[in-house]
Parts: C-alpha cells; sequence; structure tokens
C-alpha cells in the first residue's frame, strides 16, 4: 500500500483468549492480539476457518465465547459500534432506500447527525454520487459493496475492518480500495481478512486460522 502522511490518532485495539464455539465446535481459541494506530492485522485461513466469525467478534457483532475485545483511546471514551467500520460481502443493505436513505438510517441508529452535504461527499468518494437518490436495488454487486464502504466510512472510525475487501469489484474498484487502505493505516488501525494476496501487500501482524483453530 502507498504510504499517505496524516495524522496518527492515539488508538490502541486489544483481543485477548479470545475463542468462539457453535454447537459445540470450536470456531477458533485463544486468539490474543494488540494493535496501535498505524498499524494492519491480517487474518487468513481456508473457508469455513472462521475468518468472519473472528471478524465479527471484534466488531462486537457477535459475542466471543470467552476472552475479551478492548478499545482505548487516550482522548475520548470509545464505544465498539462509534469507533469501528466494517465492510463484509454478507452486510445487508435497505434495497427500498436510495445510498443517502441507507446512510441517514445508518446515522440515526448510531445516534449520530450528519450533515446532508457530508453524505454526499461520502457517496461521491466512494464512486456512487450519481447514484445517491436512486433506489439500491437496482444496484450490481459491485455498486451494492460500494455503498458497504460508505457505511463503514461515513462515521469516519479510527479502526476498520474488511471482510474480502476487494469482492465484487472491477479493478477500477479495487484501486479505490488499495487507496482506502492506505489511508486508513496512515491514521488509525486496519484489520483485513482475506485469502487474497493482492488484497494487502504490508501488513504488521498476522492470525492464520489454520494454524491457530
Amino acid at each position: 500500500m502507498e504510504m499517505i502522511q496524516e495524522p496518527l490518532l492515539d488508538i490502541r485495539l486489544s483481543g485477548t483468549g479470545l475463542s468462539k464455539v457453535f454447537n459445540r465446535r470450536s470456531i477458533f481459541r485463544d486468539i490474543t492480539f494488540q494493535l496501535s494506530a498505524g498499524q494492519t492485522l491480517l487474518i487468513t485461513g481456508s473457508n469455513g476457518a472462521g475468518k468472519s466469525t473472528l471478524l465479527k467478534v471484534i466488531a462486537g457483532i457477535l459475542t466471543p465465547s470467552s476472552g475479551t475485545v478492548s478499545i482505548m483511546d487516550a482522548d475520548i471514551p470509545q464505544t465498539v459500534y462509534r469507533a469501528i467500520g466494517f465492510v463484509s460481502p454478507y452486510l445487508n443493505l435497505y434495497d427500498e432506500f436510495s445510498p443517502r436513505e441507507n446512510l441517514f438510517f445508518a446515522m440515526s441508529a448510531r445516534s449520530r447527525q450528519v450533515a446532508p452535504d457530508a453524505v454526499d461527499r461520502i457517496l461521491d468518494r466512494v464512486g456512487l454520487g450519481r447514484f445517491k437518490d436512486v433506489p439500491s436495488r437496482v444496484f450490481s454487486s459491485g455498486m451494492k459493496q460500494r455503498l458497504k464502504y460508505a457505511f463503514s466510512l461515513i462515521h469516519e472510525p479510527p479502526i476498520l475492518l474488511l471482510d474480502e475487501p476487494t469482492s465484487n469489484l472491477d479493478e477500477e474498484g479495487k484501486g479505490f480500495v488499495r487507496d482506502l487502505m492506505a489511508r486508513q493505516v496512515a491514521k488509525g488501525i486496519l484489520i483485513v481478512a482475506t485469502n487474497e494476496q493482492t488484497d494487502v501487500s504490508r501488513y504488521d501482524h498476522s492470525i492464520n486460522l489454520d494454524r491457530e483453530g
């Protein structure tokens, strides 16, 4: 990833002894990591190894069977849903809503207000500005993936989690994602779950769930 100079946030993320069990089957166990701003964690593993599940645990979407996730910020208290942006091919959109309506709804669910021009800016950034008032049910899979990026970025999260980040994207979209990842590392924390070697060219820490599970 190209290095971009931005002020680093004073943010830290740690997972301690994280384990997840479904129906008596161990998905992963005793996962521990510590990250600070400017660092990247790469999560790999075969299909079904638990990459998406681990991301959801870190994001607070799923509760771990054991272990804890902690976010520390020197300036402001951080709750998980305010500190983290999460992009996954499996996240659902409201197809009857336009991109603008989807984003306003997402921010209201976070109990945060957002100015209309800020919504328009983020839609321009992800390449959906021309389609901001079009119902997302007519979008291609790549356009829906771009809208998911808008979801993850609208609240300017210091921690960004990406599950198969270039899924459903063309070469132009993949270039956008790599630029986004570089900008995130320049200011905060990036966690990527993927088996595509081209998705992450540089990382500071890695977890291979085929070995950890």
